[in-house]
C-alpha cells in the first residue's frame, strides 16, 4: 500500500524541525486544533508536508481562492513525487448565479463557461481520495459546496478484469448510466464503440481505454495517451468512475422524481390560492421539463437543484461535499486562515438570500434551497484534526 514520502532534496532546518516535531506529537496526541504562525516565505507548506509524512494520514487542504490552490498543489507535488496530489476549486471560469431582481422584475439566468481541465482535476481528485491512502486534495473553499452522494459515486463505478465473463451491450449501458456519451470523437467523458471494441475517455484523466470483447469475455485492456494515441501500457483491470458527480441510480431517480413531482403539485396549489397565477405557471413550465429530461437521459442542467431528493436527505439537512468522500481519520490544513475561516463562514447565508427571492417568484421549487454549501457548524462537524496556518 503506497504511504507519504517527501522528496529526500529538502531537509527541514531550524525552526522547522521543532513546529515538525510539536506538531506531529499534537495529531498522535489527538489534537484537534492545532496553529502554525510563520512569516511568508519560512517554510510552512514544507513543514505540513513533513507533518502529513510523519502522521500518514489522508490530508485536505483548505485555501481561500484558486490561484493560492494552484501555488500549493505545485508546492505538495515538489515534495511528494510518488503520491497523488490533487486539485479541486469551482470549474467555473465565468459564474453568473441564477438570481431575480423584483424591484425591476428582472431574471437574470444563470450562465456559467465551465473549464474542462479543472473539471478533469475535479474528477481526478475524488477518484483519488476513495482509492488512495497517500492522497492530498487542495482545495478553495468550494469544497462545502453540494458535490453528490460518495456512495452513489463509488458503487456506479465500473469494475472490469481480464478474461471475466462480459456482454458488450451491459458496458454500454452501464456507461451511458453513468453519464458517458456515446460518439465517434472521443474527448473527456465520452466513448465510443467499433465492433467488439470499446474506446473509453474516463472523466478523471487525459486516457483512452480500449477494451476488447471476444467470444463473451474480456479479453483484452489497453491504455493509450489521448493526445498523442501513444500505447501507455497493458492493464489487467480497469476503473471506470462516473462520468458526473451527481450520479444517481434509476430506483432513486425515480422516487426523486415522484417526490419532486408531489412538491411541484403543493408549490403550484399554492401559488394559484394566492392569486399568483404568473408564478405557478412558471414554476410548472420549468420544472416539468427538468423532470423530462431526468426521466429521459438521468440528467437537466440545474440538477443540483434537486440535490435534497437525488441524495434522499431530509429537508434542511447538510449536503454531500469533498468532505464527506475523505475516510473519518484525515487531517485537514486550512491555509491563510485569518481569511479562508471568514470566507467559508460568509458563504452560506449569501446563498440562501438569493435562492429565497427565486423560490418567492416561481423560478424554484422550495428544496432548491438544500442545494446550498455548508453552514459553519457543519463545516466544524465533519472536521477531525486540524492545524492552522497564518503569517499574521
Amino acid at each position: 500500500m503506497p504511504s507519504f514520502e517527501v522528496s529526500g532534496n529538502f531537509v527541514p532546518k531550524g525552526d522547522q524541525l521543532k513546529a515538525i516535531k510539536a506538531l506531529s506529537q499534537g495529531v498522535f496526541a489527538g489534537n484537534t486544533h492545532q496553529t502554525l504562525l510563520g512569516v511568508t516565505g519560512s517554510g510552512k507548506t514544507f513543514t505540513v508536508a513533513n507533518v502529513i509524512a510523519n502522521t500518514q494520514k489522508p490530508t485536505l487542504v483548505i485555501t481561500h481562492n484558486k490561484t493560492l490552490a494552484a501555488q500549493l498543489v505545485q508546492e505538495f507535488r515538489t515534495f511528494f513525487p510518488k503520491n497523488a496530489v490533487e486539485y479541486f476549486v469551482s470549474y467555473y471560469d465565468y459564474y453568473q448565479p441564477e438570481a431575480y431582481i423584483s424591484a425591476t422584475d428582472a431574471y437574470i439566468q444563470k450562465e456559467v463557461q465551465i473549464n474542462e481541465e479543472i473539471d478533469r482535476l475535479r474528477h481526478a481528485a475524488t477518484a483519488a481520495v476513495l482509492t488512495r491512502p497517500d492522497v492530498v486534495v487542495v482545495a478553495s473553499v468550494s469544497c462545502i459546496y453540494g458535490l453528490g452522494s460518495p456512495e452513489f459515486y463509488r458503487k456506479g463505478m465500473l469494475n472490469l478484469s481480464l478474461n471475466e465473463d462480459i456482454n458488450r451491450d451491459h458496458i454500454i449501458e452501464k456507461l451511458i448510466s453513468l453519464q458517458y456519451q456515446r460518439t465517434n470523437i472521443l474527448s473527456r467523458g465520452k466513448f465510443r464503440v467499433r465492433g467488439e471494441t470499446i474506446e473509453i475517455v474516463p472523466a478523471g484523466r487525459e486516457v483512452i481505454f480500449r477494451m476488447e470483447v471476444f467470444a463473451g469475455k474480456l479479453d483484452k485492456i489497453f491504455e493509450f495517451d489521448l493526445v498523442t494515441g501513444k500505447k501507455l501500457s497493458t492493464l489487467k483491470k480497469v476503473l471506470i468512475y462516473p462520468a458526473k458527480h451527481f450520479v444517481v441510480p434509476n430506483s432513486v431517480m425515480t422516487v426523486a422524481i415522484e417526490k419532486i413531482k408531489k412538491e411541484l403539485k403543493e408549490s403550484v396549489q399554492k401559488f394559484e390560492k394566492e392569486g399568483k397565477i404568473l408564478e405557478a405557471t412558471r414554476l410548472s413550465r420549468r420544472t416539468r421539463q427538468d423532470i423530462a429530461m431526468m426521466q429521459e437521459v438521468g440528467f437537466c442542467s440545474g440538477i443540483e437543484n434537486y440535490s435534497r431528493y437525488l441524495s434522499g436527505r431530509k429537508q434542511a439537512e447538510a449536503p454531500c461535499t469533498l468532505l464527506d468522500y475523505f475516510p473519518d481519520d484525515y487531517l485537514v490544513i486550512i491555509d491563510e486562515s485569518h481569511v479562508s475561516i471568514p470566507q467559508i463562514s460568509g458563504m452560506y447565508k449569501a446563498d440562501q438570500a438569493r435562492k429565497k427571492n427565486l423560490i418567492k417568484h416561481g423560478f424554484r421549487l422550495p428544496s432548491a434551497l438544500d442545494n446550498r454549501p455548508l453552514t459553519f457548524s457543519e463545516f466544524e462537524k465533519h472536521l477531525g484534526q486540524v492545524i492552522y496556518l497564518s503569517a499574521t
